[in-house]
């Protein structure tokens, strides 16, 4: 026999859905990542397809990079700014006037000097002005936008760190229609100038609106040793990911070609695309974990728990999707662009490699243990780099993927065991041993 719930008990549940601060978080993400995968899809496809193998695997080799860079840029400042106004909302000022205070002067230094290792790093062929346009763009201007999200997303008023998001690719999307309408086999010089312009005005406007919606900042130089020491952590930690996500592409350009460059960065770049609903999970999910985290690890990876079922049924999907029709990857970008559909059916199992780890991950940040989180990152970078140097050489962008999906399974490995023996050490006291289901009730309702 079916039994129905009263129509008050499910207009009651409908009211409190709607109430709900994670849910409409996660909806604003969901839909601005949404519109933010259509535009990155369009604009990958215009670019990849009128750029050319060659040309667009040396672009990726210096995003790269400079990428690695990139998040001592703002020194974990946006990820501090988002942990202490969580907390306390009379803080804004401060941590956003310092977020770009540390902006302006380490982004500056860092410029300088990638100017200087790109000639070590990259290949005589790629123009050193490239260079300078796309860590101008990235570790100036991407940092501010980037923190300019972290400032709305403090408050939990995704649907602006949505918008400001999907500005950057939508930029982009211009950017390159613009380009290839006078321009139809632009080079990747060309592609720079328009690349770094886009990022400028965006980040101009993120600036103007976090101020509008939120106040302006207040300019005063961080003074406590173990916030800078924490910040540290937070850009090493993300430039370890950088390098082990990306760090392959910058050496397929130097000890293999451009074009198996281009070939496997086109194939890491669909996936990335696939990723965006998670990352608007993640986005929406990364204050509550510092709140869950104040009662220790047990709790921060019990607000985990659901997440990562909801995470890994997507994934999963995800992931036979990719390997049923990587063959129509040469059909949108091109038949030089043939050997994507073999990469990206090696790189399938990422998407799920990734949603398991980043919310183990992100359980380790809520509770305090950013700097166990940092010191495993930076051990998958150290081997992903080692097996890169044996294994790109023999087999090119093939070695690449497999070193990739090496990476990341090991990981995975890391962070769940970090969580286990963190939780098995806690004292098992009932406010740390909350049911996933009421830790996230009592949160967020």
């Amino acid at each position: 026999m079916v039994v129905f719930a009263p129509p008050e008990q499910i207009l009651s549940m409908f009211q409190n859905l709607r109430k709900s601060t994670l849910i409409r978080n996660a909806t604003w993400m969901f839909l601005g990542q949404g519109l933010r995968l259509i535009i990155q899809a369009l604009y990958f496809v215009e670019i990849a397809h009128s750029l050319g193998a060659g040309n667009y695997g040396a672009f990726v080799g210096v995003v790269a990079l400079v990428g690695i860079a990139y998040p001592f840029g703002a020194l974990g400042s946006g990820n501090l700014l988002v942990k202490n106004v969580a907390r306390d909302r009379n803080l804004f000022a401060a941590y956003w006037g310092r977020a770009l205070a540390v902006t302006g002067a380490t982004s500056s230094v860092l410029l300088a000097t990638l100017l200087l290792v790109s000639r070590l790093a990259l290949p005589a062929s790629i123009p050193l002005t490239l260079v300078l346009l796309v860590a101008g763009a990235d570790l100036v201007g991407l940092n501010i936008i980037t923190v300019s999200g972290q400032a709305f997303q403090a408050f939990e008023r995704l649907n602006w760190t949505a918008t400001v998001n999907a500005l950057i690719s939508a930029s982009r999307l211009a950017g390159a229609l613009i380009l290839i309408h006078f321009y139809p086999r632009p080079s990747a010089l060309q592609w720079g100038y328009v690349y770094f312009g886009g990022t400028t005005c965006v980040a101009i406007a993120a600036f103007l609106l976090v101020c509008t919606k939120l106040g302006a900042p207040s300019f005063t130089w961080p003074h406590s040793s173990s916030e800078m020491r924490e910040g540290f952590y937070f850009s090493a930690g993300f430039s370890a990911q950088t390098i082990y996500n990306d760090i392959d592409k910058t050496m397929l350009a130097r000890l293999s070609t451009l074009d198996a460059t281009g070939i496997y960065g086109a194939a890491y770049r669909l996936i990335d695309v696939s990723f965006a609903p998670i990352s608007a999970l993640l986005w929406s999910t990364y204050p509550n974990f510092f709140r869950a985290g104040t009662k220790g690890i047990a709790s921060s990876f019990a607000y985990a728990k659901p997440l990562l079922l909801r995470t890994l049924c997507y994934s999963s999907s995800v992931c036979l999707i990719c390997l049923a029709c990587a063959g129509i990857v040469p059909h949108i970008l091109g038949p030089e662009y043939a050997r994507t559909t073999e990469a990206l059916r090696w790189l399938a199992p990422l998407t799920m490699l990734r949603g398991l780890h980043y919310f183990l991950s992100d359980s380790l940040t809520g509770a305090g243990h950013q700097g166990l989180r940092t010191a495993i990152q930076a051990g998958v970078a150290g081997f992903n780099i080692l097996i890169n140097l044996w294994i790109i050489p023999l087999y090119s962008w093939r070695g690449a993927a497999w070193s990739s999906i090496a990476s990341d399974s090991l990981l995975v490995c890391g962070t769940a065991l970090a969580v286990f023996v963190l939780a098995r050490r806690a004292k098992p006291a009932g406010a740390r041993l909350l049911h996933p289901a009421s830790t996230a009730e009592s949160l967020f309702t």
